[in-house]
């Protein structure tokens, strides 16, 4: 049975930086999630808000608010905002401090972990609470160099990568593998970040906070266990930031780790900067395309938008530009859903159609 979570994306939920919860209101294998903390947004539904679809997931004003309409102590409190700087403020430590006190579990997916604070971990021993960083690696001696395994696989590989960060990769790769199951094709789901795995992503690893020589291996050993352990008709792996970005790399080690069969790209088309980054300029979509397709030597199969900022007449406009210019399937999952990349892929894969 999942276990109850309230998650803390104050001032973020349905924005950016609040992709964590963003992603965990939208699908949970592992928490029932019963509130979200955001001032800003309080009394309203979180999934309405964040897709016009009422979830029966409120939004709190703060953990006393929530409590107490809740009438229950939640199990877990999760720390549901993904900012550019990973370091908690005085303020946002009181919060996780309070939380513990309350007697909740701390499910932290940031990439400053708690287990390594002092302040912490005395207050959860003081609490009888538990602390979990989702974004801790292993030890270095757990972890998996490239071995070269991946070229022995027959399974198809497609990389869901963009053209930059927190556009929505994680979304649709997790959309269009519950469409594909729903098609009687056996489809597995490879998490590269933390939104991922505490979604509940039986395979994966945030690659973002392992030093560069493991992240292909990594990437490699997760597909090679899922092929031979769930024995997948295909594999989706979500990817991360995007191949042109400077300031990630886990592009690179996505795609060269899973030998990627074929590439989709999420894209935001009104976005004119990079996320967090405001003197760098989005790169167009048609170089993102090349460049995947080069340093892949795979296709590009379609196209996935993300339509922060634009109207839906907007967006049907922009898709069937797309479509016309690039000649593949173009789509928004949440809003279209992925028949006509299913079909894409059938056409590229006949021999998953059963």
């Amino acid at each position: 049975m999942k276990e109850k979570a309230l998650v803390y994306s104050e001032n973020e939920f349905g924005k950016i930086d609040g992709k964590v919860a963003n992603g965990l209101v939208r699908y949970s294998e592992r928490y029932e999630i019963v509130g979200v903390i955001d001032s800003t947004k309080v009394g309203l539904d979180a999934g309405e808000c964040l897709d016009g679809i009422k979830k029966g997931i409120p939004i709190f004003s703060s953990i006393d608010d929530a409590l107490e309409k809740l009438n229950y102590i939640p199990k877990y409190f999760i720390y549901g905002i993904a900012p550019l700087s990973p370091f908690l403020d005085k303020e946002q430590r009181q919060i996780i401090i309070t939380a513990m006190e309350k007697g909740m579990d701390i499910v932290n997916g940031l990439p400053e972990f708690f287990t390594d604070d002092k302040e912490f971990m005395q207050k959860a021993s003081e609490c009888n609470v538990k602390i979990f960083d989702f974004r801790k690696p292993p030890k270095r001696k757990d972890l998996h160099l490239f071995s070269g395994q991946i070229f022995e696989n027959k399974t198809p590989v497609i990389v869901v990568t963009g053209t930059d960060c927190a556009t929505g990769k994680m979304t649709t790769a997790r959309i269009l593998v519950e469409s594909l199951k729903k098609e009687n094709i056996n489809a597995v789901f490879i998490a590269t970040g933390q939104a991922g795995l505490l979604q509940g992503a039986k395979y994966g690893m945030a690659l973002d906070v392992l030093t560069s020589g493991f992240t292909t291996g990594e990437v490699e050993k997760a597909i090679i266990d899922a092929v031979n352990t769930d024995h997948p008709d295909i594999i989706i792996v979500e990817g991360q930031g995007g191949l042109s970005h400077p300031a990630f790399n886990s592009s690179s080690a996505i795609i060269k780790g899973s030998n990627a069969d074929a590439i989709i790209i999420q894209h935001p088309p009104k976005r004119k900067i990079r996320c967090d980054f405001p003197t760098i300029p989005m790169p167009t979509l048609e170089s993102e395309i090349k460049l995947n397709e080069m340093f892949s030597k795979s296709k590009v199969i379609a196209i996935t938008l993300n339509d922060e900022d634009m109207t839906d007449t907007e967006l049907r406009s922009t898709i069937a530009e797309y479509e016309d210019k690039y000649k593949i399937p173009v789509t928004n999952v949440l809003k279209y859903g992925c028949d006509n990349i299913i079909k894409k892929i059938g056409e590229v894969f006949p021999k998953i159609l059963k």
